[in-house]
């Protein structure tokens, strides 16, 4: 790993993940989390502060710097975390074991996001429920545009990040079905910021 990966680009994604439109999309949908939580991409623990009731969350991302991060907030919001510093492609559980999965802003720089959905399907339950928030691919042809040709150079310095994927259609390809999706812009540069997101439980 580069030294820009390494100390520079977690604190870069640490601030601007805090941002308040992001935030208040957490706070919609985290809550709706129960039982024995699978968190994909936990990052630095964002999410954390929003998760209510008695929930066991295992977070699994492959940043060990970004976890630094995520244990001091599961400190501080009183969470119970167990962490495994990997990637999420495979992931180390039981099939059916998770009430539930949340995964925000992650499947963008998964190297294989239709694995990783698959293997998230795997683990949760048959009457599970992922909850999803994700950026992809803009269904303005000309923002669309602009994100393949930017995507190149984006995923350098996002690390990993691709502008360009179909979020809802890996979520089906990988065998689930929606409960609910909401797609649609947030403030910010159109070309990172249509977001899909909502719930999808296993087909």
């Amino acid at each position: 790993m580069s030294l820009y990966g390494k100390y520079v680009l977690p604190k870069i994604m640490n601030s601007v993940m805090k941002s308040p439109d992001l935030s208040e999309i957490r706070a919609k949908l985290v809550p709706e989390a129960t039982g024995n939580v699978l968190e994909v991409g936990i990052g630095s623990g964002l999410n954390l502060p929003f998760y209510e009731g008695n929930v066991k969350i295992v977070g699994v991302d492959p940043s060990v710097e970004l976890q630094v991060y995520a244990r001091e907030v599961a400190e501080h919001s009183g969470v119970d975390v167990d962490f495994l510093s990997q990637s999420c492609e495979e992931i180390p559980s039981e099939d059916n074991y998770f009430d539930s999965v949340v995964i925000t802003w992650t499947l963008c720089s998964i190297p294989d996001p239709v694995q990783a959905l698959q293997e998230i399907r795997r683990v949760l339950k048959p009457s599970g429920k992922m909850i999803f928030a994700e950026h992809g691919l803009s269904p303005d042809v000309n923002v669309a545009k602009w994100q393949s040709r930017i995507n190149p150079i984006w995923k350098v310095i996002g690390g990993g990040c691709n502008l360009n994927r179909k979020i809802d259609e890996l979520i089906v390809q990988a065998g689930f079905r929606f409960d609910a999706l909401t797609e649609g812009y947030i403030p910010g540069p159109k070309f990172a910021t249509y977001n899909f997101r909502g719930i999808a439980r296993p087909t």
